[in-house]
């Protein structure tokens, strides 16, 4: 008999309810404490893996995308053995039997249980809010909505103008809503804000285009089937295609409260995060501790690391709450508060105003010690104050100097880093993550770290929402000293120690034309790449070797392979090319048509002027595209990294205020410039006068029409990051027009890194060099124009067209047929 005894039967089972940024810390920190002490169960309610929630705002904004935010991957579970049960909610727990029973009926035993079912989204219960086009903003899914609903333009109003709001807010408008944020106090972000900074984050917020109306109280939310309209209790009436409740979270404890756990606002725990029961603990937003709950990630993390030591075998390990900080992230808005910063008779105030850089600095202080920090415009030395604050720091030495920061608090000005360097090892850098000084230090001697992105990857450090960015690189400056260099090459990935441009000048230098010989002959760390580099090659030599390379499927994302966008189900989205926004009765019959035949259940119109068709399933697209093609619609190419749309104003055709043709040149342009592969997403627009109703000068390629010929616009930005484009140059003719931005998209085409969109590049080049070789090199320009026109010979092929007539048909042929049969009686 065999008596060998399997080590995975001494583990303990340890069943987490939730999937989430805390219980996915608790378990990063447990596995390295002791990587063989638990057989974990994981029941997720959402139908995915563990994702950065902080960053749903560039998500929302369109700057991010889901890959880029998930935190653990499939093969992270797989890697620890980790069982995931994915979409799955659960009923209840037995205590007295050790067992949870999810909604799908499955019963798993459990010896440690860990709850972190989050938070629930606080809804108004006025008339109204249960129609459709009410969101909430918690998860991905509500961004999914919202990204869904933005689709079709029109107007959102947004109920809360905290910190979720004013993401929300932000992100819609990014996406091409008209926004108005309606918020009950007198000004924004009451709780972490003075009425001061809170007057100029409204004054900001407001710049962007969104209208804010504070003492606002929503009476009710008039539709019949959907949204219409908001109603304030003064009467006012806001028509809405969308409303987004952000008004404020609660902790989902129910299942704690079924099971006979003390709840109070929270699922109570003790020092040690246990709960009423002594094998379960509680972590996250579903927490209370101390009388607390808390919604920042800094303190569920502490959580999630005193669980982690005390299930590893630590019984000291205990959470103590300490002060928080809050940072907007809204690119563009650089906000930071801590502590208490309400008035009283016991206190005393310091504040800096500058008018002219925007800035203004406010510290609280009681006794001589900070007790609350509010800093609006400039946040550089947020972390030393917080430092002083947490760590109650008698600041009357250097009260005269205080409010300038640490570099003239002793007395005179220091270089960049003492202000890092006067930082105590446990002062915390990184907020999102709770990474501490001593962490980033210790890791950059012991690892050998020499970049920001390789403190990124081993600490999370500024791996977040990127506000302590500033933080970490002084660290590596004071640790690394002069060997610390940040223009440093970066390599484009752990495959390799080349450079996004070492790769592209060796490509062309040693004529490497297949991906097998680049990395070959560029001594390749891995025999096949990854998903960071293989894309990144593609296009380098598809872009190099017009008509000699082989464009490589594989090398591409689903979206690029399939020529469709992915959605959340599993089903596709797609977006017929319409030449500069305009379309006609053949093509919109083709589309109701289509429609039609194949139950397609969402029909959106797009900020860019072209229809969206959603829930297409992937067997059928084929078919879908075979029939546009027949209507005479070729690809978007929506989910290309490549030139997507033209958008256009009606010009001297229709409007009284036209001064050129603006749609006849964007047709122009678009049929011109389409199907070729580029760095990243392009987007353009042509202005018919200087009103610019086509939104040209916030666009990759923009062109304003004026009485004299054409102003050529580039280097726009309209997601995360918000800017206006600069002027490439004038010309008197459409032709010189096309020509110009050919040659300006041939240049970026060379000389761009894959993923780097164009106003990114052109910071990194200079603005100037990029005039001088397109506007102020004829031969320059006529050269680039003239390789554009060379590679289009091979681009302008459509895809659809290709695969309807069965190009790649295995990509939309089911891999097997899983249907269970009856077995014959």
């Amino acid at each position: 008999m065999n008596t060998t005894s399997d080590p995975r039967a001494a583990r303990q089972k340890l069943v987490v309810i939730g999937n989430g940024m805390a219980p996915g810390r608790a378990l990063e920190k447990l596995f390295e404490a002791a990587p063989d002490a638990y057989e974990v169960t994981i029941f997720n309610a959402e139908p995915r893996v563990n994702y950065d929630r902080i960053m749903l705002s560039p998500l929302l904004s369109g700057e991010k995308s889901f890959e880029q935010i998930v935190i653990h991957g499939d093969g992270w579970y797989v890697k620890h053995g980790v069982t995931l049960h994915k979409g799955v909610t659960v009923t209840a727990i037995d205590r007295a039997a050790k067992t949870v029973t999810s909604a799908r009926g499955l019963t798993v035993p459990y010896d440690k249980l860990l709850i972190a079912t989050g938070s629930l989204p606080i809804i108004i219960p006025v008339p109204g809010h249960k129609l459709a086009g009410v969101l909430t903003y918690r998860d991905l899914d509500d961004v999914q909505a919202m990204l869904l609903a933005a689709k079709s333009g029109g107007l959102a109003v947004v109920i809360g103008g905290g910190l979720l709001g004013l993401e929300a807010a932000v992100g819609l408008k990014e996406q091409g809503m008209d926004v108005v944020v309606l918020h009950l106090m007198p000004t924004l972000m009451e709780r972490q804000l003075d009425p001061a900074s809170g007057h100029l984050l409204q004054r900001a917020i407001e710049a962007r285009g969104i209208r804010v109306i504070t003492k606002a109280n929503t009476k009710a939310i008039l539709g019949e089937k959907k949204v219409e309209a908001v109603v304030l209790e003064d009467g006012t009436r806001l028509p809405a295609d969308l409303v987004v409740m952000a008004v404020g979270i609660k902790p989902n404890a129910q299942i704690a409260k079924d099971a006979g756990l003390e709840v109070n606002r929270g699922i109570v725990v003790d020092a040690t995060m246990r709960a009423s029961d002594p094998d379960i603990f509680a972590v996250g937003e579903c927490a209370e501790t101390h009388g607390q709950v808390f919604g920042l990630v800094a303190p569920l993390y502490e959580m999630a690391s005193v669980i982690a030591s005390q299930l590893a075998g630590d019984a000291t390990a205990t959470f103590t709450p300490n002060a928080v900080a809050t940072k907007l992230k809204v690119t563009g808005i650089n906000l930071f508060s801590a502590g208490d910063f309400a008035d009283a008779k016991d206190r005393e105030e310091i504040v800096l105003r500058d008018a002219a850089r925007g800035i203004y600095k406010r510290l609280v202080l009681k006794d001589n010690r900070i007790i609350g920090t509010v800093m609006y415009g400039d946040t550089s030395d947020s972390a030393w104050f917080f430092d002083l604050l947490r760590n109650g720091t008698d600041i009357a030495p250097m009260r005269e100097t205080l409010i300038f920061g640490p570099s003239f608090a002793g007395g005179g000005p220091l270089d960049p880093t003492a202000a890092v360097a006067a930082l105590p090892d446990k002062a915390e850098i990184c907020g999102c993550n709770g990474v501490c000084k001593v962490t980033i230090s210790t890791a950059i001697g012991t690892l050998g770290l020499k970049t920001l992105d390789d403190v990124r990857t081993h600490t999370k450090a500024s791996a977040s929402c990127g506000s302590c960015t500033g933080l970490v690189e002084q660290l590596l400056k004071l640790t690394l000293g002069d060997a610390y260099n940040p223009a440093a090459v970066q390599p484009m990935c752990s495959c390799t120690h080349l450079g996004h441009d070492d790769v592209r000048r060796l490509v062309v230098a040693k004529a490497l034309k297949t991906i097998p010989d680049l990395m070959q002959a560029l001594e390749w760390k891995t025999s096949c790449g990854c998903a960071k580099c293989r894309p990144a090659l593609n296009y380098y030599l598809l872009a190099t070797w017009p008509g000699e390379y082989i464009d490589d499927s594989q090398s591409r994302f689903i979206n690029e392979r399939v020529h469709a966008n992915i959605q959340r189900d599993g089903t596709y989205s797609v977006v017929p090319r319409m030449w500069g926004g305009q379309t006609s009765a053949k093509e919109l019959r083709a589309i109701a048509d289509v429609v039609d035949k194949f139950k397609i259940p969402t029909v959106k119109v797009t900020g860019g002027q072209r229809v969206d068709m959603l829930g297409i399933k992937k067997e059928d697209l084929p078919a879908v595209w075979a029939d546009l093609n027949a209507a005479g619609m070729v690809s978007g190419h929506a989910y290309a990294k490549g030139v997507r749309t033209v958008k256009t104003c009606v010009g001297t055709d229709w409007c009284r205020f036209g001064t050129q043709d603006s749609t006849g040149l964007g047709v122009k342009l678009e049929k011109f410039l389409w199907g070729s592969w580029t760095p990243a997403k392009i987007k353009m627009g042509v202005s018919g006068c200087p009103r610019n109703c086509a939104e040209a000068t916030c666009k990759d390629i923009g062109v304003i029409c004026v009485e004299s010929g054409y102003d050529i616009h580039f280097a726009g930005a309209a997601g995360l990051d918000i800017k206006g484009t600069e002027v490439l140059g004038h010309v008197a003719t459409e032709t010189e027009t096309i020509e110009a931005i050919a040659a300006l998209v041939q240049l970026y085409r060379e000389q761009g890194r894959y993923l780097e969109r164009i106003y990114k590049w052109a910071k990194r080049v200079g603005l100037d060099t990029i005039r001088k070789q397109i506007m102020d090199d004829p031969e320059r320009r006529a050269a680039l124009h003239g390789r554009f026109v060379f590679s289009q010979k091979f681009s302008q092929t459509d895809p659809w067209a290709e695969r309807a007539h069965g190009k790649d048909g295995h990509e939309f042929r089911p891999m097997a047929d899983l249907t269970f049969k009856e077995a014959a009686e």
